[in-house]
């Protein structure tokens, strides 16, 4: 089981994540972020992998899943085993165009699952910088709220406040090295809710390597399965070019 590339906090192994099950439990990572296959079109490497999500219930309880709705709603039964906690949405720049007479699909979702009790997962949710002081005031609870009793709250306006779970990002396209390549910005958010500094995230299905470079840059460690050798040397490449680059991961607004 020789690593195809490994650095101080990157690890990529080439083959199907169900071979290294035994490495995958002894791991313990804090969460699995991957962006699987979504069985969506004929072309060769766009296939489900039946049986994965039972597999990643044995590694971890905690998963980030990118996907359609189409892909969510079709395997339904295969996520039964997990629990929903959240849904966010990266809306792209450009999209998919696959029927001419529908709308032009812009956006995709990334899904929390976890399994056991929510208070055991590590949960810190990303926060933006607004360019305004914070003001807390007394409001009246609105009345769609209904009767609750105690009608007035804090409203707060300004300071730290959680990230909308609307992403707007440009995609990878014209400079991406997988056919789905998700920015190195959009999964380091997904890092930063699940994944404390220090401590180990995995990819089932790695691609490009984009939750390899995030993690390294946001100082968590990560261990990667491609099954494709030919993604492999490129995501290998990428690695090693990227080491020195850094985002700004909190100007997403």
């Amino acid at each position: 089981m020789k690593p195809y590339y490994e650095d101080d906090l990157v690890t990529l192994y080439h083959g199907d994540f169900r071979d290294y099950l035994d490495l995958l439990a002894e791991a313990k990572p804090a969460a699995i972020i991957t962006d699987p296959p979504y069985g969506e079109t004929s072309l060769d490497w766009d296939v489900w992998p039946t049986g994965w999500l039972a597999e990643a219930a044995k590694i971890t309880d905690n998963l980030w899943c990118f996907g359609s709705f189409r892909m969510f709603h079709e395997r339904a039964a295969e996520f039964a085993q997990w629990k929903l906690a959240q849904d966010t949405v990266w809306e792209k720049h450009n999209g998919s165009g696959f029927h001419n007479d529908r709308f032009k699909r812009v956006h995709e979702f990334a899904v929390q699952w976890y399994r056991g009790e929510w208070g055991a997962l590590h949960n810190e949710p990303p926060k933006t910088a607004d360019a305004v002081r914070k003001t807390v005031r007394r409001k009246e609870r609105p009345t769609h709220m209904g009767a609750i009793a105690g009608t007035n709250y804090e409203s707060t306006d300004g300071g730290d406040r959680i990230m909308r779970s609307v992403i707007k990002l440009r995609s990878m396209h014209g400079k991406a090295i997988n056919e789905t390549e998700k920015p190195v910005q959009l999964v380091g958010q997904y890092i930063t809710c699940s994944v404390p500094r220090g401590d180990l995230v995995v990819d089932l299905f790695a691609g490009s390597a984009s939750t390899g470079v995030a993690a390294r840059q946001l100082g968590r460690r990560a261990l990667l399965f491609e099954k494709r050798e030919s993604q492999c040397a490129t995501a290998a490449r990428r690695l090693e070019r990227e080491t020195a680059q850094a985002f700004d991961f909190e100007a997403i607004a």
